[in-house]
């Protein structure tokens, strides 16, 4: 398998989801031996198959939260990777407020889809697991309930996903060392929407991160007003920073942004 990640859907509030003016399916990332599935919210098999991906190569599913546009089709995926539970197999990673539910938001699993899968790792912002050849490390964010973004380091490049967080200080030093920076970007400049990101936010971020490239995504209404791919071009001016403004379907090769080759892995869990 050529790594690659690819974006299923990049609608992020519930106008934009739930007209699917952009949408919603979550990322894949692909290593050369393992796949993922980060976020599969609305509409992620029907886009697994527009983009041609097979459900059945799925190793692991990595949800940040329980938000219907992060989680919604979590156990749709589960069902379709697992063949109903017939081959018992793959990894749901996911956080305390995903696994037990939070807030009157119902897990995100039950127990039939549970017994699909090989395992259930719960995460706490700062752990570290091992995915065969792969480490993720689990983020800190600044959400509504509960959520955590993932580091995901292979042999060959680095990459974050910030999840859904409102801006802080610290967010800049969590994603330094990363070659590809996946920023959930609400709002436009001028604009602010409470626990999430803005571009002015996502300028402060990469000033400090300095990844070799950031990719936007998971936009609001205003931000497609405004037009994604001009807000990418200002966040680059702005930040020094090469800033790609997802669409979906847009796939990435992330050996062109890669650094250096990545020793010392974890074991497989």
């Amino acid at each position: 398998m050529e790594p690659r990640i690819i974006f299923l859907g990049t609608g992020g509030d519930a106008i934009v989801v739930g007209k699917q003016i952009r949408g919603s399916g979550g990322i894949v990332v692909q290593t050369s031996e393992l796949q993922f599935h980060i976020d599969p919210g609305p509409g992620a098999l029907p886009a697994l198959k527009q983009n041609k991906l097979n459900i059945r190569e799925t190793s692991c599913i990595l949800v940040s939260h329980p938000h219907t546009n992060h989680a919604n089709d979590t156990r749709a995926v589960i069902q379709s990777m697992t063949l109903g539970g017939l081959d018992k197999r793959g990894v749901l990673v996911c956080n305390e407020a995903s696994f037990s539910g939070t807030r009157g938001i119902a897990p995100i699993l039950d127990e039939y889809h549970k017994s699909c899968l090989e395992r259930v790792i719960v995460m706490n912002p700062n752990q570290r697991l091992g995915v065969g050849d792969v480490e993720v490390v689990a983020l800190p964010t600044i959400h509504s309930v509960p959520a955590i973004g993932y580091k995901i380091i292979t042999e060959t490049f680095t990459m974050a996903y910030s999840a859904d967080t409102e801006y802080a200080e610290k967010l800049g030093n969590l994603y330094k060392d990363v070659d590809i920076l996946v920023l959930n970007v609400v709002a436009p400049f001028g604009y602010r929407i409470d626990n999430n990101l803005s571009s002015s936010d996502a300028v402060k971020i990469l000033k400090k991160a300095k990844p070799k490239v950031a990719i936007i995504t998971h936009f609001g209404i205003k931000m497609i007003n405004q037009d994604p791919m001009y807000q990418a071009r200002e966040i680059h001016k702005k930040s020094g920073v090469t800033v790609i403004a997802a669409e979906d379907g847009l796939v990435v090769n992330p050996w062109a942004y890669s650094i250096r080759k990545r020793q010392k892995r974890l074991s497989s869990f």
